[in-house]
């Protein structure tokens, strides 16, 4: 196999790694496919959901793959720290969509993609914001999270951030943001 970095200084072709998502070359269609999947699943009746952790979504070739995810009966949590194109909570279209910004001391730029896919989870995490620029004209890498452990581990920051009620701000389809409020009775 020829050497990514031989590919991108332009002295060889591209490759297509077994693991290793690569943008621009297979990031795009990659996450489009995990979406696709998803709806596949739910239109069977089987789990589907996306989780996904980022600092901004603008792309729309993703964002009208999450609506028809949504569209189609699966349940997608996002936590996107900054820009965020996509509107939740419209009926008919991203009704099963809840977008979440966590604001906190630290600066955080992990980004951590999970799809249900049935009774398997996958599990990628790398570089790549959902942007056009990040897809199509930069090198970014998102890897599989293979080890159990691992997996755990990232369920846990997720599960964390997606009912965190101290930080978090909620998206409502009108546009604005509200800061999550924990019920009374609840600790924050």
């Amino acid at each position: 196999m020829r050497s990514w970095y031989s590919a991108v200084a332009g002295a060889a072709s591209v490759v297509t790694m077994e693991k290793l998502v690569i943008a621009p070359v297979a990031l795009r269609g990659t996450l489009l496919q995990l979406i696709e999947d998803e709806i596949e699943h739910a239109k069977a009746g089987r789990p589907a959901g996306i989780w996904a952790k980022m600092n901004s979504l603008v792309e729309p070739g993703i964002i009208d793959a999450l609506y028809d995810a949504s569209s189609a009966g699966v349940q997608i949590d996002l936590v996107v720290r900054a820009i965020c194109a996509l509107t939740p909570g419209i009926p008919g279209l991203s009704e099963n969509i809840r977008v979440r910004s966590i604001l906190g001391r630290f600066l955080e730029h992990s980004r951590i993609y999970c799809f249900e896919s049935g009774d398997e989870r996958t599990y990628l995490m790398g570089s790549a914001d959902l942007m056009t620029r990040n897809l199509d004209h930069r090198i970014e890498i998102l890897v599989p999270v293979e080890s159990t452990v691992a997996r755990a581990e990232i369920e846990a920051i997720l599960k964390s951030l997606l009912t965190d009620n101290t930080n978090a701000w909620e998206l409502a389809a009108d546009g604005t943001w509200s800061r999550a409020i924990p019920p009374k009775g609840e600790r924050r």
